[in-house]
């Protein structure tokens, strides 16, 4: 006899009821389902014409057939030619890096080792929200510290830790061309940052997706190598913004001793990063096509960035709405007037042609009710133009402005 699931008593684990997948992720299900034309501002998807799908299918055709070995399992810690690579692509040693299964992995990781029960975690607001659903798996307490033009607040930080009395064990930031605002931590607060985190025995999760998309130069100095590469702070890196997403390879950097703990971590999980993958991305590097894919990526990220804010100041200046202007990476952040509710308008929004993230989804206390996430890198500038022209209207729709 079946029983509904309504009928069933599982025992469940504590943090089950913590696992809340994630909007953006689920926005591509969504997307999936629709039959009319929707512009989709809304995943944080690399362009199709900038994922270099032409060189990685020459590289298969060449490197795999009759190759059994690039269909076994690998080590655990990567291939050892993608390590190799990512040694001089880093300038780190591949003693302090681990492959893993995308980004994502790398922040799961690090959570399995670092995050207890009711341990403080701060992150910033807002926040990547896969990076805080992760935390909260592990049953972390989050505490979101805001963010301005010049990244997290520190000072901010400062005072809320002394109001939580009790230390973070890990700060987790997207220090540079943050997901989902677009802006850099200053050199300044990334300083005094580490300064407080060392003072108070935290980790740092330095997240960093985006570093080498930069419009304006070199980017300050990532976390990991601001401390000297201290044992407390660890970088996440992926492959998924810079080469393509579905290959679902990135690379973690830190300490020897703690690879070896995500080693064992890892080997519960999947045992080894994807192996074809790797033997692609290795191929990719040792061939030098890494260097010039980069070179051809910036100028079309740019592009795509000044042509979205450029429509965004054709339809909503002088309204009081605002944007950010990021640096590098793949979103800005736009805030409308207090009237807008941003997850209110979506399914008008939807409707019309268009998608993108609410802004509620990037926090847990902290409201971004009226804000939004648009991601200006996966689409033409023509067909971002046409996504805020047909966000534009359904404002005027819904709000009757």
């Amino acid at each position: 006899m079946s029983i509904a699931p309504e009928e069933t008593r599982l025992p469940f684990a504590t943090r089950a009821s913590r696992l809340t997948g994630s909007e953006i992720d689920s926005s591509t299900s969504l997307l999936q389902k629709q039959t009319h034309d929707v512009v989709r501002l809304a995943m944080g998807s690399p362009a199709a014409e900038a994922i270099p799908a032409d060189q990685l299918s020459e590289l298969a055709a060449e490197l795999f057939p009759g190759n059994p070995d690039a269909f076994d399992y690998g080590p655990t810690e990567g291939e050892s030619g993608l390590l190799d690579q990512l040694e001089p692509f880093t300038g780190d040693d591949r003693e302090r890096m681990l492959v893993t299964g995308g980004g994502m992995q790398g922040l799961d990781l690090v959570c399995k080792l670092f995050v207890d029960p009711g341990d403080l975690v701060v992150v910033e607001a807002p926040t990547y929200t896969n990076g805080s659903a992760t935390i909260a798996s592990y049953e972390g307490d989050l505490l979101e510290v805001p963010v301005d033009d010049d990244g997290m607040i520190v000072d901010s930080l400062i005072e809320q830790v002394k109001r939580a009395g009790r230390l973070p064990k890990l700060i987790y930031s997207i220090p540079t061309f943050q997901n989902p605002s677009g802006k850099s931590m200053s050199l300044e607060r990334r300083i005094e940052l580490l300064r407080c985190a060392e003072e108070w025995g935290a980790v740092v999760l330095e997240d960093d997706p985006y570093g080498h998309l930069s419009f304006i130069g070199d980017p300050p100095p990532s976390l990991v190598e601001l401390s000297g590469r201290a044992p407390w702070v660890i970088g996440v890196h992926t492959f998924s913004k810079i080469v393509a997403p579905g290959l679902r390879v990135g690379w973690l950097r830190a300490d020897p001793s703690i690879i070896e703990r995500m080693i064992n971590a890892k080997q519960c999980m999947d045992t080894c990063s994807n192996v074809p993958a790797q033997v692609l991305v290795t191929e990719f590097m040792v061939r030098g096509m890494m260097e010039s894919h980069l070179e051809r990526l910036t100028p079309i990220y740019r592009e795509r960035k000044d042509s979205m804010l450029a429509a965004l100041e054709e339809a909503f200046g002088g309204t009081g709405t605002e944007w950010t202007d990021p640096g590098g990476g793949f979103f800005t952040w736009l805030t409308l007037p207090d009237f807008v509710d941003a997850r209110d308008l979506f399914p008008t929004a939807l409707a019309n042609g268009v998608a993108y993230v609410p802004g509620d989804a990037f926090a847990t206390t902290t409201p971004f009710g009226s804000s939004l996430r648009l991601c200006f890198a996966s689409n033409t500038t023509e067909r971002a133009a046409e996504g805020i022209r047909r966000l534009k209207l359904s404002i005027e729709q819904k709000y009757e402005v």
